[in-house]
């Protein structure tokens, strides 16, 4: 984490600005320059709230306090009466919080973790195919997001992000999962950053954003307009908010595939794994190879996990989205892409 990272953090229940303890300073380099990355820390808010930075990495959900314990117990004299505090105060809402997250940070966790960052495509596209996707979805051009500020929540492996970097836009990317790690770890360029966070608590300030771009994330939270109505205050005057998610379709195996699911995604997601790759996976790979489709085994997986794993899977129409932006006083809502399982739809917040 850089330094210069902190102003633009929050505490994600309390709103308040974070204060930083530096445990070790790290000497990440980006293009030859040393960068003074901190790589251990304690970012503490005005109020009883804390969270650790840990290799990097702010980690800014509201139970990392407990997510992470074996670090703070460890850096924190005080940790345990804090947590008992915290716990104390708050435990119902963290309660339901972490049962709110749980199968789902499961779920992305494994999901990515299949992931080989040397060889797979990210949903069948090469790096090129990625960025152009981007700035198709958000109505934006190479040239055009020079100098923006971008907050990708829900940046999965994070492999977009630098690829927006590289076009000298500044973005920063959140995803919940422990895919964050592996997205920072890769990085190579100054212009992208990466957090730990909720989309449904989003630790950013408000009001700062030229672009949010939160692709395929909202529909798998347990209420889509909820959380589009939590990262919506990050969109700054005259900033565009940037949603990709399903729409409903007319078809016999889709649907079908959608109720299987309401019963195998409440499985363990390992279990969910092997039950996939020895009953829906073969079947996929005949048919992907019978249409000269060239995703490898891996990207299969990943593919029919996205679909199958995650506890919530929602799909909206294109009116109904749209309804969501006018009603949070968006204009020029315009659906940008779409596809044979979803579209695009951006506006710009008056």
């Amino acid at each position: 984490m850089k330094e210069s990272l902190i102003p633009l953090l929050r505490c994600p229940v309390s709103r308040s600005p974070l204060q930083l303890q530096v445990i070790s300073r790290g000497n990440k380099i980006f293009d030859g320059v040393n960068q003074g990355i901190i790589e251990n820390a304690v970012l503490f808010a005005d109020t009883e709230w804390f969270y650790p930075v840990i290799d990097g990495i702010p980690r800014l959900n509201v139970e990392a306090f407990l997510d992470y314990a074996d670090f703070l117990e460890s850096h924190l004299p005080d940790y345990a009466a804090r947590k008992q505090y915290l716990l104390k105060k708050h435990g119902v809402f963290v309660q339901r919080v972490i049962q709110k997250n749980r199968k789902t940070k499961e779920s992305f966790s494994f999901e990515w973790s299949l992931f080989n960052y040397e060889k797979d495509k990210t949903w069948d596209a090469d790096h090129a195919a990625m960025l152009q996707r981007f700035l198709d979805e958000t109505g934006e051009t190479a040239t055009s997001i020079n100098g923006k500020l971008i907050f990708d929540a829900g940046c999965g492996n994070g492999q977009l992000n630098q690829l927006v970097a590289a076009k000298n836009a500044f973005i920063l990317g959140m995803d919940f999962s422990k895919s964050i790690e592996k997205a920072y770890q890769l990085n190579t360029c100054s212009n992208a950053s990466f957090i730990q966070g909720d989309v449904q608590f989003p630790p950013v300030a408000f009001g700062q954003f030229d672009i949010v771009h939160c692709s395929g994330v909202l529909i798998h939270t347990n209420n889509t307009e909820l959380s589009f109505s939590c990262i919506d205050p990050c969109v700054k005057k005259g900033g565009k908010l940037s949603v990709w998610m399903y729409h409903p379709r007319k078809d016999f195996i889709h649907n079908f595939f959608n109720l299987v699911r309401r019963f195998t995604s409440k499985l363990p997601v390992r279990v969910q794994y092997y039950l996939y790759l020895f009953t829906l996976f073969p079947v996929s790979f005949i048919v992907k190879r019978w249409k000269g489709n060239p995703e490898n085994s891996r990207e299969m997986m990943i593919n029919i996990l996205d679909w199958f794993s995650p506890e919530f899977r929602w799909e909206h129409s294109h009116t109904e989205a749209a309804a969501w932006y006018y009603k949070r006083d968006y204009n020029n809502v315009q659906v940008t892409t779409t596809s044979i399982f979803g579209f695009n739809i951006t506006g710009i917040k008056k």
